[in-house]
């Protein structure tokens, strides 16, 4: 499939305020078929209980659409498991889970496997969730930082031991910085997170960086780890002269963030830098036209752009066994990409709508998913 671009104009999606639009994929309703878009005050569509594993670094997010959904389905629960984003494609492609979230898409040999689960078409990605990856510090004092890939890179790699370091101080001039030891953490699991933050060092910085892209970090590298996004954050929190890389929708109280550069400005995090980083990227090559998998472009010099993102995706069957899975599938799917569960989940999470270009993708992608003839 040729890549084309997402479009620079394609703007974050407008939240209309209102009742809750929701596609009805009820039992009354032909499995993928177009339904007509009802309210939430109309009553439930759609029942029974769906099961998901993966991303931690949605949490806030899913705990609201969990939430939201409820409540527009009556008969309807969803349970979700945190364990991380290669928990989360693991299960999936084993048939432990109905769906997946997961904050890097399903590589390719993941795809061709997840074919024996989910019928001869796979599993697909539907974008769901946009969030910038904050570079997160405990350093007493200092709130906020200006870093250059190659100094991050350095930092994570443990080549700066200190934060009073030259290589910080030269891009920070008038802040002071303590003489306190530089204690880099990482996720311990297997994390999308972890892959798209390297993906960012090794496309930014490879001269730094010189290890591939990789949802598990490298073991030759020193420093403290922790499982889920909590427990960096904790573990950070708990730490002076920590830094890790989580979420910025875990990022609270005393940890400061960076700002990163790029081209010749620093951006400072936030989920509209993010969007505009998301809309710079392309679709992934050779997949399916239902396949939403986004290619960003870490080098962006796109101003206002935020290079340090992460695009999690739901993981869904393209096929299920019964049509009451498909339907319930579709349904909560279709709710988390709607212009209400878009906005539910920037409320609770800080997370960025989905452009209106990536919404109807989504849309277009969740309409596909049917149940075995």
């Amino acid at each position: 499939m040729k890549a084309t671009h997402f479009g620079r104009n394609a703007a974050i999606a407008v939240i209309a305020a209102g009742a809750l639009a929701l596609t009805a994929c009820g039992s009354d309703n032909a499995t993928g078929t177009t339904a007509g878009t009802q309210s939430a005050a109309s009553g439930p569509k759609v029942t029974g209980t769906l099961t998901g594993i993966g991303a931690s670094s949605t949490g806030a997010a899913m705990d609201a659409w969990k939430a939201g959904f409820s409540a527009a389905n009556s008969g309807a629960t969803v349970q979700y498991s945190p364990d991380g984003s290669g928990a989360g494609r693991k299960a999936i492609i084993d048939g432990s889970a109905q769906f997946a979230g997961s904050d890097a898409y399903l590589k390719d040999e993941e795809l061709e496997s997840s074919k024996a689960t989910c019928g001869p078409e796979g599993a697909i990605n539907i974008p769901v969730y946009i969030s910038p990856i904050a570079v997160a510090f405990n350093v007493p004092g200092v709130t906020d930082l200006k870093l250059d890939a190659a100094t991050v890179a350095k930092i994570f790699r443990g080549e700066i031991a200190n934060w009073n370091d030259p290589a910080i101080a030269a891009l920070n001039e008038g802040v002071t910085l303590p003489d306190l030891k530089v204690t880099p953490v990482n996720r311990s699991d297997d994390s999308g997170t972890t892959t798209n933050f390297t993906d960012y060092l090794a496309a930014a910085a490879p001269e730094v960086w010189t290890d591939k892209a990789a949802g598990i970090w490298p073991a030759t590298l020193a420093g403290e780890n922790a499982k889920g996004t909590s427990g960096v954050v904790k573990t950070v929190t708990d730490t002076p002269g920590a830094v890790t890389y989580a979420d910025d929708s875990a990022v609270s109280g005393k940890l400061g963030t960076a700002s990163i550069k790029v081209g010749e400005e620093f951006v400072k995090i936030s989920a509209e830098a993010a969007a505009k980083a998301v809309e710079a990227g392309k679709p992934v090559d050779g997949r399916a036209a239902n396949d939403v998998a986004i290619k960003l472009d870490r080098k962006t010099t796109e101003s206002g752009a935020y290079p340090v993102v992460l695009v999690s995706y739901h993981v869904v069957c393209t096929t299920y066994e019964t049509k009451e899975v498909a339907d319930l599938v579709k349904g909560f799917e279709s709710y988390v990409v709607s212009d209400e569960g878009q906005k539910t989940a920037a409320d609770a999470a800080k997370s960025a709508p989905l452009s209106k270009t990536l919404q109807d993708k989504a849309k277009a992608a969740i309409e596909t998913i049917k149940a075995k003839a």
